[in-house]
């Protein structure tokens, strides 16, 4: 006697098989073309040879799986037990191509199981036959099915009805619940289920620190299993005596709530916890055409899909938050005792989970992270190039192989740069510029234009800095002046003067150094972080227009650099920073991930206290600026030698790392 299996190659199908090989038996699987090489490498994986896992060619969709007639006979008496796992267990599916695999692929099996006269057919079905039934949904309800508008429910359904109404053979059908990767070993096969929220809770970690609490939402319970369970819960309850004609719940008894899966996978992937959660259902109370209404509207529905394509979340997902269906497993339960098979807890196995995810399935990692990838023979324009962040980033993107042009206004340094980067044969033109006179910007715009026939990187790194309070700063109306004519000025009539090329092309990128400044709005910078903060908000508003053309933007605030630019600071020479190449590397990642906004956590920090408890941030910067004194230039005075910081301003220095003080 022997096995058959359909979707052996499928996720349950690949952990189930060796189950049924250690019982001494060989087993058939139905493989379609394009799962031969797949179950070459599964035989491998399992220690099976073509005598213990023998392919037989077919396909669901087709009439009899599509088995020829000398396999039929070959099989015929020969199948004590035959396996239908092949399905599309998939909410993003099409109606047609479910209705296919599916209903017709069931209805195929069926056939197939009476005409080798298979000793017991067993389904393995869903939780979504019960659709979205509200209440407590037994293993032996099936007509009392809910909410089937959805096609994955449906045709769950419907496929589970033919087995019940067609099958002339003894059969049996298993509901498992959300199945997820292996509780011992974390795999899975594809982003599904409740891995649709990992990128939302990756980015959440990005962003803030894991003690920070968020917002979450709460919902119904989701009843998930990990795919061993299944297995095991499968191959043991088919081979047990006296259960045909029966519907099996392989699911967890205890199931969790939205919130609190997100959480679980939150701690497993060192995220914040969504520590306040909205119930979904409190939004129950608005009329359903003001929220079709409003979901019709192309802004909103433009809004909607750029943010679940950016997270990686289908549409349907959502319907699906306040799950109001509880499952009964009673059968279940009675089947497995004693034979040691339970659902494990979710918070024991969720870090495998996450692990492999992030290892293998997190779709950034399909991202060409190369910084070739993106600027192999490309143009771009690095103002400031002649030292500091500028210099190390052109270096980068140099090496990357890319058309670097750097502008500054020292010749000499610009040449010296030039030289190093053509000494490790890379391509460096150099321009001198003034960037506060806008006539020169506009020559240089020109001339670059002229000579590369187009920009495809804009990075705005030339700055000036001034460290000075605005008390000492009552005579200096100048200094307001320049860092405004540097920053913010040289920098847009830059853009401006490359934005049209880039927009005729549909193709540019435009990076802004800015600064933590603009997000902590430290104290004695008002006249540098007001140029940056300026720079930021145009390239925003500017960027919502030119979007839909091609163009991206990204402002780096990047937190304190040493580079020569705060040099004449004496006390940043004991305060932690960022090398000039450690900054670059953000550079790198702009240009490469494309964000709107660069900025550390403690930068994001800084901006939600202003936001959420203005007055009180208030207070700690200004204990902070009583804390750190003026530089001697800003008093007025000649530069003397610096006291030595205090180890309570290094300590605090320390715990706000990066920002400007």
């Amino acid at each position: 006697m022997a096995y058959f299996v359909t979707g052996a190659t499928g996720f349950i199908g690949r952990f189930l098989v060796p189950k049924l090989l250690a019982r001494g038996k060989p087993v058939y699987v139905l493989v379609r073309k394009a799962s031969v090489k797949k179950l070459a490498t599964l035989r491998k994986e399992w220690g099976a040879d073509e005598r213990q896992v023998i392919a037989v060619p077919g396909d669901i969709t087709e009439p009899g799986l599509g088995v020829g007639e000398a396999d039929v006979r070959r099989l015929k008496g020969k199948v004590e037990h035959m396996f239908h796992l092949a399905a599309i267990y998939d909410l993003k599916a099409g109606a047609e191509e479910q209705q296919a695999a599916n209903i017709e692929g069931t209805r195929h099996a069926v056939a197939f199981a009476k005409a080798v006269a298979a000793g017991h057919f067993h389904h393995v079905s869903s939780i979504a036959a019960a659709g979205l039934y509200d209440g407590v949904f037994r293993e032996d309800m099936f007509e009392e099915a809910e909410d089937l508008d959805h096609p994955y429910f449906r045709t769950k359904h419907d496929s589970e009805g033919i087995v019940r109404r067609e099958c002339t053979r003894p059969w049996r059908v298993y509901r498992p619940g959300f199945v997820v990767g292996h509780s011992k070993t974390g795999f899975i096969d594809k982003i599904d289920g409740p891995y649709y929220f990992f990128k939302t809770i990756q980015k959440l970690r990005s962003m803030l620190p894991p003690w920070m609490p968020t917002i979450g939402i709460e919902g119904g319970r989701l009843n998930i299993v990990p795919v061993d369970y299944v297995v095991d819960a499968l191959d043991h309850i088919a081979h047990k005596r006296g259960l045909d004609g029966k519907c099996f719940h392989l699911t967890d008894p205890e199931p969790y709530r939205v919130g609190e899966v997100l959480n679980i996978f939150a701690r497993a992937g060192h995220a914040p916890q969504m520590t306040m959660r909205v119930n979904a259902r409190l939004f129950g109370f608005i009329p359903a055409p003001i929220i079709y209404g409003l979901a019709s509207l192309a802004p909103v529905k433009r809004a909607i899909k750029v943010v679940l394509t950016d997270l990686g979340i289908p549409r349907d997902v959502f319907g699906f938050i306040n799950w109001p269906t509880r499952y009964d497993n009673r059968e279940t339960a009675k089947a497995l005792k004693g034979s040691g098979i339970s659902v494990p807890a979710l918070e024991s196995y969720a870090p495998k989970l996450w692990d492999y995810w992030e290892r293998n399935l997190d779709p950034d990692l399909f991202i060409d992270h190369t910084l070739s990838g993106h600027v192999k023979g490309k143009v771009v324009v690095v103002t400031g190039g002649s030292s500091g962040i500028g210099q190390a980033t052109a270096l980068k993107l140099a090496e990357a192989g890319a058309k670097v042009v750097i502008v500054a206004r020292d010749q000499e340094k610009l040449d010296a740069t030039r030289r190093e980067i053509e000494a490790a044969g890379g391509k460096c033109f150099t321009y001198s510029c003034d960037l506060t006179d806008m006539a020169a910007i506009d020559a240089l715009a020109k001339a670059i234009l002229a000579d590369h026939g187009g920009v495809d990187y804009l990075i705005n790194n030339a700055g000036r800095s001034i460290r000075r309070a605005v008390l000492n700063s009552l005579d200096r109306f100048h200094d307001f002046e320049r860092t405004m004519q540097l920053n913010y000025y040289g920098a847009v009539r830059l853009i401006l003067a490359f934005l049209p090329k880039m927009v005729e092309r549909k193709h540019g990128h435009i990076i802004n150094i800015s600064s933590i400044g603009v997000l902590s709005r430290a104290p004695r910078f008002s006249a540098y972080v007001a140029s940056k903060a300026a720079l930021d908000a145009f390239t925003e508003c500017a960027a919502s227009e030119f979007l839909d053309k091609g163009i991206n933007t990204t402002n780096i605030n990047m937190p304190l650099v040493r580079t020569p630019m705060i040099a004449p600071t004496k006390i940043y020479e004991n305060m932690p920073t960022l090398s000039p190449e450690e900054a670059a590397g953000l550079v790198v990642e702009a240009i490469v991930h494309k964000p709107v906004r660069i900025a550390t956590r403690l930068g994001i920090f800084a901006a939600v206290c202003h936001a959420i408890a203005p007055k009180l941030t208030q207070v700690l910067l200004n204990s902070a600026f009583n804390m750190f004194p003026d530089s001697a230039a800003a008093r007025g005075k000649k530069p003397g030698e610096q006291a030595p910081l205090t180890a309570e301003q290094i300590a605090f220095a320390q715990l706000t790392q990066g920002i400007h003080w």
